[in-house]
């Protein structure tokens, strides 16, 4: 019988990106906002098409393009960090795209694997009389999941 739980928190939650110039952890601990890491594909999976007499077809999309959003405090240091791979990565078209995201749920073995990922822009940045929550967007090129059964993991 599979393993159920009651119980969710982020403090089980790592993520970790690996690209040309850095390798860093952006999880629990890393001064992560409220509203925390989101990964999302792009398109869905499947069309359907009904024909005049009512026939059915499903036309399966192979594309796995996503996006992956890290919402961080203002305060975070993982700021400075995105900021520093960010510049490093835009000079040059040699090394963009080539991030690594990944996302795992420690206590219920969930992994999410994000790769060929580019930042998608410079987060908006807000001075005023209380701090702002910056939103790292990232397009990527391949997600690949699974929300696991509970295993616990190392990462």
């Amino acid at each position: 019988m599979p393993q159920t739980f009651s119980a969710y928190s982020f403090k089980d939650v790592r993520c970790a990106i690996v690209g040309p110039g850095g390798a860093f952890s952006m999880g629990a601990d890393a001064g992560v906002a409220e509203g925390g890491i989101s990964i999302e594909m792009i398109a869905d999976k499947d069309t359907m098409l009904i024909g005049a007499d009512g026939s059915v077809m499903h036309s399966l999309a192979a594309g796995q393009g996503g996006t992956a959003t890290i919402r961080l405090l203002k305060v975070s240091t993982v700021n400075f960090q995105l900021s520093m791979l960010y510049d490093l990565q835009t000079a040059s078209s040699a090394l963009w795209g080539q991030n690594v995201i990944t996302v795992a749920d420690t206590s219920r073995g969930d992994v999410i694997t994000c790769l060929q990922c580019a930042f998608r822009r410079q987060p908006a940045n807000l001075y005023a009389k209380d701090g702002n929550i910056l939103e790292w967007a990232f397009n990527v090129g391949h997600v690949y999941g699974l929300l696991g059964g509970g295993a616990a993991l190392g990462l």
